[in-house]
């Protein structure tokens, strides 16, 4: 079935929309939580960020979602409100729209977002998701931030490179049936798939981190892989930082990819996007805690003096700088 989105309305379309979701449209939203703010905003663009070729719509909605989500984790704070506007042109109908919409629902109840608000707007050029997200962290706790030194702990918050092993899979199976006809063969990727098209983000990873006496000295939110993160890390600290390879997280899964196609799986992790994973600068008297009560976080380096550069240490020890598009 096919319903046109100018069969209904936009207001009776939006009011449908969010029906037995819990929410309401807080249009504009006014947030009350008392704690210190912040905000995240991106757009993803169709042919840019996404192709839905592959990607089907409920995915995109939830990885959208956490797109926003993450920039606030990253910055110590808990997301509080999501705003959202699509840009929709005339080959969309209400079925996906509402299949869209049902995944950034549930990515917003997953991480106890309060308040919601949806906006359409017509697009010439297939689909556009704006997000906007405020969230919110205890004044006693954002004064608990220590400053960046020295020997600081770079901790991981899972494996990287699968999301963009995932992401070859599906443009080579979309090349593959464009050529000739060949129905896509993905039976054996399912993980490094699922990396990319549904990636996770665990609500509960900050407030674990602070229940745990460790507050962050520094956050980022890993899309464009681990070495524009640690490029980041250093401008802003002004230190230098030292990765090592073999502390690297890698899946089994990705290795076996990643010798499929020829690619060093390292220069995955380093320089793929879509990990939706988070690297904290924790201090070096945390290490015990982190080693003992986070498992699922890895060190792989630690901050060094500002002359020592951003660099990626061998296991035979030689220093690699580090680089990546954009820096």
């Amino acid at each position: 079935m096919r319903t046109e989105i100018s069969s209904i309305g936009k207001q009776a379309v939006i009011e449908k929309l969010f029906g037995q979701t819990g929410f309401t449209n807080e249009n504009p939203i006014r947030i009350t939580e008392k704690g210190e703010c912040s905000s995240s905003h991106k757009i993803m663009l169709e042919g840019v960020d996404f192709d839905l070729v592959y990607t089907p719509l409920k995915h995109l909605g939830y990885k959208a979602a956490l797109n926003v989500f993450g920039e606030l984790y990253a910055s110590v704070r808990n997301p509080v409100s999501l705003s959202v506007t699509l840009g929709i042109s005339k080959r969309f109908c209400y079925e996906d729209i509402e299949e869209l919409w049902k995944g950034i629902v549930t990515a917003s109840m997953e991480h106890s977002v309060k308040h919601l608000s949806l906006n359409l707007r017509p697009s010439i050029n297939g689909l556009c998701i704006s997000l906007s997200s405020c969230g919110v962290q205890k004044k006693s706790v954002l004064e608990q931030i220590p400053e960046s030194k020295n020997m600081d702990l770079i901790c991981l918050s899972g494996h990287l490179g699968a999301a963009y092993m995932g992401l070859h899979v599906l443009e080579r199976e979309k090349v593959a049936f464009n050529e000739n006809g060949r129905q896509p063969q993905i039976e054996k990727y399912k993980a490094v798939l699922g990396s990319y098209l549904n990636p996770e983000i665990k609500p509960d990873m900050l407030n674990r981190l602070i229940e745990a006496g460790i507050v962050p000295s520094r956050g980022y939110f890993l899309t464009e892989g681990l070495g524009a993160a640690i490029l980041r890390l250093t401008k802003d600290t002004g230190f230098g930082a030292k990765v090592y390879v073999e502390k690297i997280p890698i899946s089994s899964q990705t290795f076996a990819m990643a010798e499929e196609i020829d690619i060093d799986p390292v220069t995955a992790a380093m320089n793929g996007g879509d990990d939706y994973r988070f690297i904290f600068t924790v201090p070096i008297g945390k290490h015990d805690t982190i080693r003992k009560d986070f498992q699922d976080f890895d060190v792989i380096g630690h901050l060094a003096k500002p002359d020592v550069g951003a660099v990626l240490v061998t296991p035979e020890g030689a220093e690699l700088t580090i680089k990546a598009q954009g820096f």
